[in-house]
């Protein structure tokens, strides 16, 4: 957990976000929550971070997301030193994605 950002406020918002039940539910809330800029941001890590995480090279994942290097390159050290919580989310959609498969 990175104790920088843990605050009352954010705990709070994180737990707001626990409660959504739906991908209808999400884009309702985070277009009230954040600009359009700051959702196609997060979107676009978020791709990034699949792309590295199968594999993909650098400039693949500039051609098909548009992000810059940097932002890649922000992505990759999460993935590798971060709080593993692309891994965690990457696992769990792999799993619904399966589970979804044998219904």
């Amino acid at each position: 957990m990175n104790t920088k950002i843990k605050t009352e406020n954010t705990d709070a918002l994180y737990e707001a976000i626990l409660t959504l039940k739906s991908v209808e539910e999400c884009y309702a809330f985070f277009d009230d929550l954040c600009t359009v800029p700051e959702i196609k941001a997060m979107s676009q890590r978020y791709a990034v971070a699949k792309m590295l995480d199968a594999g993909e090279i650098y400039t693949e994942i500039v051609e098909q997301t548009g992000a810059s290097t940097a932002t890649i390159s922000r992505v990759n050290r999460a993935l590798n030193y971060g709080s593993d919580g692309y891994a965690l989310v990457f696992e769990r959609t792999k799993k619904n994605k399966d589970e979804e498969k044998k219904e």
